[in-house]
Formats: C-alpha cells, sequence, structure tokens
C-alpha cells in the first residue's frame, strides 16, 4: 500500500494518531469513516477537509465509509460549542440528511463496484430501535463517567462560564463510540477519522470497540484514530466565512461565484497552505506553483490554480469558466453579449452591493429616453443637466456600451429579461430592474 499517512502529513492534512495507525494503513486496504452531522441540509467548506480525506483514502486503495449522524443530529456535538445546541425537530433533521447525503454523492460514487467502492451510512438506522435501558446497559455500562468526563470538550464546558453540559449532550460521545462499534462490527471498519476537535470522541470509540468485543470472537479487537488539524487563516480569523457568512458547497447557498472568489481572494500565505490541503495536484506540481508565484507574486498564478481545481471539484468545469467569465467582467474589457450570458443570481454577486431603481417594463417596451432613465427614472445622476452633461462627456454606458443623448432604452437592453447596468466613467456603477 502507498503511504497515506506521508501523503497527509506533507499536505498539511495530519494532526495526530494513534499508535499502530500508519503500519494498518501500510499493511492492507482498510475500512475507515468519517461523521457529519446534519446541523444544516448542505455542508460548507469547513467538511472540505473531511471530505477530500474521505477522496484520498479511497485513491490510495482504502474504503471509506461516510456517515450521516441522523441519530448524532438529534443530540448535538458539545465538541467545540460553549453553549447547548438548540434540538432539531424530526422533519428539519429529516431534510438535513438528505441533503447531506446529496453533497457527499457528489465526490464520492457510492453506487460503485470497486472493491474499495465508498459506503453511505446513517446511524439513525441502527440507533433508532436501541432503547435507553439496553444502551446504558450494554454500552453505558463499559465506559466510566470518569473516562467521559476526562475529554477536552466535557471539561470545557464543565470549566467554563455557560450553563455546563445537559446529560442528552453528555451522551453524545458515547453514541458517536457506539457508531464505531457498529461499524467495526458490521463493515470490517478500523479506523474513524475527524477534525482535531473530535479526538476525544473517536478514542471513546476506539475504546468501545476494544471493551465490547471482551469474551467474544473478536476479543482484543483493534480500533484506530487519525485527525486532522482545524484549517485557520494566516491572520487568525475563522476559516471558512465570507463577509456574507459560510461558504456552502451548494450553489443555492453560495453560487459558483461567489465560491471561485473566496478562494481567488485567498492571501499569498494561505494560498500556499491551501493548495496542499485542498487540492490533489502532487507534490512537485505544487512546488512548482510556489516558486513561481513568490517570483511574481503580482500574478497572483497560486490563487488561480487554487480557485479552479476546488471550484472544479465542487462545481464543475463549465461553472469555473463561468466563474471567470463573471470575475473579467468587473476587471477586464468585457461587453454586453458577456453580461447578457450571466444568469441572475451571478450577475447580482458580480455587482453585490451596487445601488439599484425599478422602472417599469412597460415604458421599456415603449422605450425611455437615456437622460429620464439616468436622473427621473432611477435617480441615479441627480438632474437632466448632469445627465446631458454626462453623455456629453461620452462617460456613460449602458451594458458596457457608450450611448449618447439620442439613445432610447427598451426591452432588447434587459439582462436575463430583469436587469440594465448603468455606468458612469470607469467605476460608478448604478442597476435598473425591469419589474
Amino acid at each position: 500500500m502507498k503511504n497515506l499517512v506521508e501523503e497527509l502529513r506533507w499536505r498539511g492534512l495530519f494532526h495526530d494518531m494513534m499508535p499502530g495507525t500508519e503500519e494498518q494503513l501500510l499493511k492492507e486496504s482498510t475500512t475507515a469513516y468519517i461523521g457529519f452531522d446534519p446541523t444544516a441540509d448542505s455542508l460548507h467548506i469547513g467538511s472540505m477537509v473531511q471530505i477530500i480525506l474521505l477522496v484520498h483514502l479511497k485513491n490510495f486503495g482504502h474504503q471509506p465509509i461516510a456517515l450521516v449522524g441522523g441519530a448524532t443530529g438529534m443530540i448535538g456535538d458539545p465538541s467545540g460549542k460553549s453553549d447547548e445546541r438548540n434540538l432539531l425537530d424530526e422533519a428539519t433533521l429529516n431534510k438535513n440528511v438528505e441533503g447531506i447525503k446529496r453533497v457527499l454523492s457528489r465526490f464520492l460514487d457510492f453506487n460503485s463496484t470497486d472493491v474499495n467502492a465508498p459506503i453511505l451510512v446513517n446511524n439513525y438506522d441502527w440507533m433508532k430501535d436501541f432503547s435507553f435501558i439496553d444502551f446504558a446497559r450494554d454500552v453505558g455500562k463499559r465506559i466510566t463517567v470518569n473516562y467521559m468526563m476526562s475529554k477536552d470538550s466535557v471539561k470545557k464546558r464543565f470549566s467554563g462560564d455557560g450553563e455546563g453540559m445537559s446529560f442528552t449532550e453528555f451522551t453524545y460521545q458515547l453514541i458517536q463510540g457506539y457508531d464505531f462499534y457498529h461499524l467495526h462490527k458490521h463493515y470490517n471498519c478500523l479506523l474513524q477519522m475527524g477534525g482535531s476537535d473530535q479526538w476525544g470522541n473517536i478514542t471513546t470509540g476506539t475504546e468501545l470497540v476494544r471493551r465490547l468485543n471482551v469474551n467474544t470472537e473478536d476479543e482484543g479487537a483493534k480500533a484506530f484514530a487519525l485527525t486532522t488539524p482545524l484549517i485557520t487563516k494566516a491572520d487568525g480569523s475563522k476559516f471558512g466565512k465570507s463577509e456574507g457568512g459560510n461558504v456552502w458547497l451548494t450553489a443555492d447557498k453560495t453560487s459558483p461565484y461567489k465560491f471561485y472568489q473566496f478562494w481567488f481572494n485567498s492571501s499569498d500565505e494561505d494560498a500556499e497552505k491551501y493548495i496542499k490541503i485542498f487540492t490533489f495536484l502532487d507534490k512537485a506540481t505544487i512546488e512548482d506553483l510556489i516558486k513561481k508565484h513568490r517570483q511574481e507574486p503580482h500574478l497572483r498564478l497560486l490563487q488561480k490554480k487554487l480557485a479552479e481545481e476546488i471550484t472544479v471539484f465542487v462545481h464543475s468545469k463549465e461553472e469555473y469558466e463561468k466563474a471567470v467569465k463573471a470575475s473579467n467582467i468587473l476587471f477586464g474589457n468585457s461587453t454586453s453579449e458577456d453580461l447578457k450570458q450571466l444568469d441572475s443570481q451571478t450577475f447580482l454577486d458580480v455587482f453585490d452591493g451596487i445601488t439599484q431603481a425599478e422602472i417599469s417594463k412597460l415604458d421599456l417596451e415603449t422605450g425611455i429616453g437615456i437622460v429620464d432613465a439616468l436622473s427621473a427614472k432611477s435617480g441615479f445622476l441627480s438632474s437632466n443637466s448632469e445627465a446631458r452633461r454626462a453623455l456629453k462627456e461620452n462617460s456613460i454606458s449602458v451594458n458596457r456600451e457608450k450611448v449618447s443623448e439620442e439613445f432610447s432604452l427598451s426591452t432588447n437592453d434587459l439582462i436575463n429579461n430583469e436587469f440594465i447596468l448603468l455606468q458612469r466613467g470607469k467605476k460608478t456603477y448604478f442597476i435598473l430592474r425591469a419589474v
């Protein structure tokens, strides 16, 4: 077997592991899992490390299991949280589970017939019929409260300023631990992986595998753990957030254009780190890119390649190309035809924050004189005289094309049958929205 741990180390994807983990991965094809709790109906780029880890696992000849936490999602993971989460109702939880399954299915082929084909499971399937009494007797009996209290995720909550931790959240590590035991028993899963904040939950799982197999045919069963570092930005701010909030992996929540822009706008220091973590480019290619980028940082070669690789991986080659075209509209020599190729959401994303005014579509059918459109109909310019002066200076553009005082706006000028872009000079924009 190729050395997966060595690959993860140079990429900056390795944080810690239990003794024997690397040897197990080198010895034979190994089944490993990562859990995703359904706190929303999609995943954001904070989950990308774990998705990429599962893909690396598959590429190195091992078998990945993606677990969606339909059961654990009902409780809420206390790891890294200072307060109790609000419990989700069943309808929301089911919607979230299905949404996360759809996202994961874009990166891992769960219908594959390969020997090490990825597997998708939902822990609600084996927890739903487990009675509280049976769980307390069969699982709770195996782990002491002292052991559970020693975990950082528990200690921080007890020593913090919040309201402490409910019994519900306290049981989370036991349920996650039982997941590992179940997957070990039914899928011969030997390894659990996750972020470094999951170390306590994961090691509880390895302990349960060992203790629940005492006096069975699998006595002395081995189970392993491997964690990845939590990704941070060079300036210390939280990774995965943009000005609009989380950067999601579905286009309905974060458009491919905004997704592309997030990566393209990475600092030089972050781009050097991210290109190793979030792409599958080999070491030689990445080192060459970093070398060229350092020689000519103004060309932003690293950011361009990073944004290309991850946008194609998450969305598609076609969406990446559209995002690049959209980016060039603000900074390049784009035309009216380029604008009209943008879908409505991308148009609004490109011109995010630009002042808008509504105009009547009926008026456009008969035509609106450009002077009226610039002043009385929109308020873009303060008066007809200012509008005429700007037109005489040849500083007014409609959808990127210069116009004169004789020009009239019509429905033919609408982008996606909805928008018209007005511009004065190079940097002052205004949007008319036809209603």
